[in-house]
This record gives structure tokens, C-alpha cells and sequence, in this order.
């Protein structure tokens, strides 16, 4: 789990440190539609409410019909529209309701396999359990370099350049932060 994390972590930390070298070409798919009648009277009125999730048959109309999966989705409900919105790892997605007319219009935007680590490397709309994983992955790091310091200080009798080698690693950063960072 380390080994495969930490490949994954240090090469999406050099495509963040370096993203405006990197050329993305977007991707976006719009879509428009009508609500038929009776699914315009569940969504139709001036009520204004947050977080309140499309009505079931609207929804199953929206996944059957458009293919956009908004079922219990929170969306922000004025007097003119409902919008959802759907972000998720490289990329973004929202779906707008007009109330009075019914007209549905939804845009996908799909930013590439690079945007997609890079988000998951940050954690970004990623769900949490993603949350939960990286978190474990973290701690196993901290076990890991733990566990090597330990090492490292039961064989540095046989190895002179162990605690210079370390207080090099932890002086380095600090020196370039003071020095560079402003």
C-alpha cells in the first residue's frame, strides 16, 4: 500500500508543482432538454430551498433520459431555477432546471487523466471515503518513517554519515523556506 501510494503521491506532487507547463485540453459536453408536464408541475412554483434533493420521478427522468445520475443529489432551489452541482475528481458537472418552462440544461467538463490524480492526490471531491483512505495512507506513512528512523538509529554505529545525512534532509527544507519563500 506504501509503495504504490507514495509513487502515486510523488508523481502527482511534481505534475501540482509544475500544472501551468502541463497543457490540459478540456473536455465539455452539453446537454439540453424539456421536462414533459407532469414532471414540470413536481418542480414548478417560487419556493426557495437548500440542499433539497430533485423530486424521485424527476430525477429517474433526468438518469433515464440525459444519463446524469442526480438521485438525492442537494440542490439549490430559487424562484427561477434549480441547480445542481456535481464536481468530482478532474473535472466538473452541474444540471440547471428552468421552473417555469422546464428546459434542462446540464454541461460535463472532463479535464484528463493528470487534473484526475491531481485531485485525488489533494482529496478534492473525491467522497469520504477517499477522505478515509488517504488518511490511512498517511498514517502508514508515519508508521513507515517512523520505523526507519528506528532502523536507522539501531545501525548508525556502523554507518558515520547516518545523522548528517538526516540533519541535512531536515536543515535543507528550512533553509531553502527562509531563503526563498517570502
Amino acid at each position: 500500500m506504501c509503495l504504490l501510494g507514495m509513487l502515486l503521491f510523488a508523481l502527482t506532487g511534481i505534475t501540482l508543482n509544475h500544472a501551468s507547463h502541463i497543457e490540459a485540453k478540456p473536455h465539455t459536453e452539453h446537454r439540453a432538454a424539456q421536462l414533459p408536464a407532469p414532471l414540470l408541475r413536481a418542480v414548478s412554483g417560487e419556493d426557495e430551498r437548500k440542499g433539497v434533493a430533485l423530486p424521485v420521478v424527476v430525477a429517474d427522468w433526468v438518469s433515464s433520459t440525459q444519463g446524469i445520475d442526480v438521485a438525492n443529489r442537494p440542490a439549490e432551489w430559487s424562484a427561477d431555477e434549480i441547480y445542481i452541482s456535481m464536481p468530482r475528481p478532474g473535472g466538473d458537472a452541474w444540471l440547471s432546471i428552468d421552473r417555469a418552462t422546464g428546459k434542462l440544461e446540464a454541461e460535463r467538463t472532463t479535464r484528463g487523466w493528470i487534473s484526475y490524480l491531481n485531485d485525488l492526490h489533494k482529496g478534492r471531491n473525491a467522497g469520504p471515503v477517499w477522505g478515509w483512505f488517504i488518511d490511512l495512507f498517511a498514517l502508514a506513512c508515519v508508521v513507515f518513517s517512523v520505523t526507519g528512523l528506528l532502523l536507522l538509529k539501531m545501525h548508525a554505529a556502523q554507518r558515520g554519515a547516518t545523522w548528517p545525512l538526516i540533519a541535512f534532509g531536515l536543515v535543507l527544507p528550512l533553509v531553502l523556506a527562509l531563503i526563498f519563500i517570502h
